[in-house]
């Protein structure tokens, strides 16, 4: 993800892929009461034992909603049926809560499905075949208008694609051979130029089959920490049911046997039906968030490890900083100010980089130098940079016959140059490494530029690059390390350069001239340490660091290996993105931490309402714990069922919307639960139990 100094020019002068921003709010997902009435009919499919059996809690309630059916067959009451009808409503709510969630990703799954259209592929020996007979290693050609037939790599040409079928957005984006964005995704479409295609996906395995399949849901498996709760659960509602099975020989030994549809109301009512119902709802709430943004997670696994990382490995370069580094500043020495500008504009006229053009522009905007290269300019030969000469610039036959060399690039290989060629002012060496040092102690990147012309060299001075952090980066840091979250920043620039720029975001520890090796072993450290690492990368050299970061996001510009490798795709290839993935991590833990908060709460208060009823005829003295003030046993037992029932159907916008995130300790965050869940899960029964009562015991046969 870090770029060098200086890189050749690609041929094209295509605008660089701009980053979309994310904000600091995670997305709530919007919540429509119609979604309701259209999950219906997948919530009636779910009433299936074979489907209830995969949630213990709500196949308990399915069981005793069968059981107090056939009891109020048999012996028929108004109470009966009415404690029937409702704990059906009690499985049907939990039905709907997952099939909203289920449903919200159905228009998304529908809009990817209409990218598989009949596209036929044209092979590089002119065949056309249809795009479902193409196999790994295939290749085809695709030109301007065509539709790219599957996934694969670029291995020839460069041209612009519209990936809006697959991203939402509208902007082209560049796909060339041999770098980091050479992966193209099928039912996308080329809008310029010619490419050659290698097919690396089987039919039915392609991105967009797997994007369908995950926002459905038809792959989501439980999580580590969703696995273990649903055995706390179940392990609640056996502890129950074993309570409510010796409650009967007690209250028959007492003289008040209680009916059976009476003792599975109470259990229904004591087990944690609530958070029972809701658990599925909040995965796949979820991964439809991290959809919203663009993001495609392979499991419901990697959404909540995104929730425990503890440890984030930011690329400097496009993450922290914009990236496009710019010339702000020239520094002479030995020679005028117009000197240097004359020399360092020759080196960067045929330097399409961002940063060779930013040195152009500042030379024409400082001293008057002409943008663009006259026609003696335009014939000179240009020098290109490679990684083993840290180089770049020009050579321009002199009026003499001699021919006039100048260079810009890294401070030690442009002495070094100099040196073979004549040598300059030891003096003048030093001052031109003193002021570099300078500039790197600032954050920027030096460059110098001389020139030779034969056997005299002259040393120009110093050009100092300059990369901005972004702004809001160093305050999103500070939230981080509220949680508890440290951040490391990756660069391949030198150390001194990297903590200057890794002190003004406000990181917690800095790697710099950083390999993929590097990375790697970092990664490893961490994870000895016990913590969980998040990081991104978009390159074949990144592969192995994405697989074995606990949550690898690639980006979708990025190579094939790279996306294989993540555990997250980012359609929008915005590496400042990874810090709301983590937001939404975390969000999805609270939400089942407060939900589950809730629950608990919920069946602690219900038995203020349930237990006086059922042994108030014997014990006059429980009459004390009705302080609900319920009408009868019958409209009390019946109040309770319904209103265990009706807080999971106004819980469900809670659950898919997820609960407010802040940025805060999980001690803070602990408190702030149990104040707002806790309590509330305690305080909510004991205001709408009475409040139901009131219109049950209305009901003839109950009040």
């Amino acid at each position: 993800m870090t770029s060098s100094v200086l890189t050749p020019p690609s041929g094209t002068d295509t605008p660089p892929e701009q980053p979309r921003g994310t904000g600091r709010a995670v997305p709530a997902g919007a919540f429509r009461p119609r979604a309701l009435l259209e999950a219906l009919p997948l919530a009636l499919r779910k009433f299936d034992p074979r489907v209830q059996l995969r949630n213990p809690v709500m196949f308990v309630v399915w069981v005793g909603s069968v059981v107090v059916t056939v009891a109020a067959i048999v012996d028929p009451s108004v109470f009966a049926w009415l404690v029937a009808v409702w704990l059906w409503f009690t499985v049907l709510f939990a039905n709907l809560a997952e099939s909203v969630a289920e449903g919200r990703g159905k228009a998304q799954a529908d809009a990817l499905r209409r990218t598989r259209t009949g596209t036929v592929a044209r092979r590089e020996d002119g065949t056309e075949v249809p795009a479902t007979e193409l196999r790994p290693g295939d290749r085809v050609v695709v030109e301007a208008g065509m539709t790219i037939p599957g996934d694969g790599d670029v291995v020839e040409g460069i041209a612009t694609v519209d990936e809006s079928a697959i991203t939402g957005e509208s902007a082209p984006v560049v796909r060339e051979s041999g770098g980091d964005r050479s992966a193209v995704t099928g039912g996308t479409t080329v809008l310029s130029d010619r490419i050659v295609v290698a097919v690396t996906a089987k039919p039915g395995e392609s991105f967009v089959d797997r994007m369908i399949a995950l926002v459905e849901g038809a792959q989501r498996q439980k999580t580590p920490n969703e696995i273990a709760l649903s055995i706390l659960l179940s392990a609640l509602t056996i502890v129950f049911l074993l309570a409510v099975v010796t409650l009967q020989p007690i209250a028959v030994y007492s003289g008040s046997p209680q009916t059976l549809v009476v003792l599975v109301a109470l259990l229904v009512c004591l087990i944690p039906t609530t958070i029972g119902a809701l658990l599925s709802a909040i995965g796949i709430a979820g991964m439809d968030r991290l959809v919203q943004r663009n993001v495609l997670a392979t499991s419901g696994r990697a959404v909540e490890a995104a929730g425990d990382v503890s440890t984030l490995l930011l690329d400097k370069t496009g993450t922290i900083t914009y990236g496009n580094r710019r010339a702000t500043a020239l520094h002479a020495v030995g020679v005028p100010d117009g000197e240097l500008a004359r020399l360092a504009r020759l080196a960067s006229l045929a330097d399409g980089t961002p940063e060779g053009r930013s040195v152009v522009e500042l030379c024409a905007e400082r001293f008057g130098l002409p943008a663009e290269a006259s026609a003696e300019e335009a014939r000179a030969e240009f020098v290109p940079f490679s990684a083993t000469t840290r180089m770049s610039g020009v050579d321009l036959a002199g009026p003499d016959g001699t021919t006039l060399a100048v260079r810009k690039g890294a401070v030690a290989s442009v002495l070094a140059w100099l040196d073979e060629h004549g040598g300059v002012d030891p003096a003048a060496q030093e001052r031109v490494r003193t002021i570099a040092g300078e500039i790197s102690g600032r954050g920027g990147t030096p460059l110098v530029s001389g020139q030779v012309s034969g056997a005299t060299a002259t040393l120009g001075g110093a050009i100092e690059l300059s990369d901005v952090v972004k702004p809001g980066i160093a305050e999103r840091f500070a939230d981080l390390r509220a949680m508890g979250i440290r951040t490391v920043m990756v660069t391949g620039d030198n150390p001194v350069t990297a903590r200057a720029i890794g002190d003004q975001a406000g990181v917690d520890e800095v790697l710099a001239e950083a390999t993929p090796e590097d990375k790697l072993a970092l990664i490893r450290r961490e994870q000895r340490g016990g913590r969980l690492v998040a990081m991104t990368g978009d390159g074949t050299n990144d592969a192995p660091a994405l697989a074995q970061a606990d949550v690898g996001v690639a980006m979708n510009t990025g190579t094939t290996a790279a996306k294989e490798a993540g555990s997250m795709v980012d359609l929008d290839s915005d590496p400042t993105k990874l810090i709301g993935i983590v937001e939404v991590g975390k969000q999805l833990l609270v939400t089942r931490g407060a939900l589950t908060t809730f629950s608990v709460a919920n069946d602690l208060a219900k038995y203020f309402a349930i237990l006086p009823a059922m042994f108030a005829a014997l014990y006059p003295q429980l009459g004390l714990l009705n302080v609900m003030g319920l009408a009868t046993p019958e409209s009390a037992i019946l109040s309770a069922v319904v209103f265990n029932a009706l807080i999971i159907i106004a819980l469900i916008p809670l659950a898919l919307r997820g609960v407010r995130f802040r940025p805060v300790s999980s001690e803070q965050m602990l408190r702030r639960n149990l104040l707002i869940y806790g309590l509330g899960g305690v305080v909510v029964p004991f205001l709408a139990i009475p409040l139901i009562d009131l219109v049950v015991r209305l009901i003839p046969g109950i009040g």
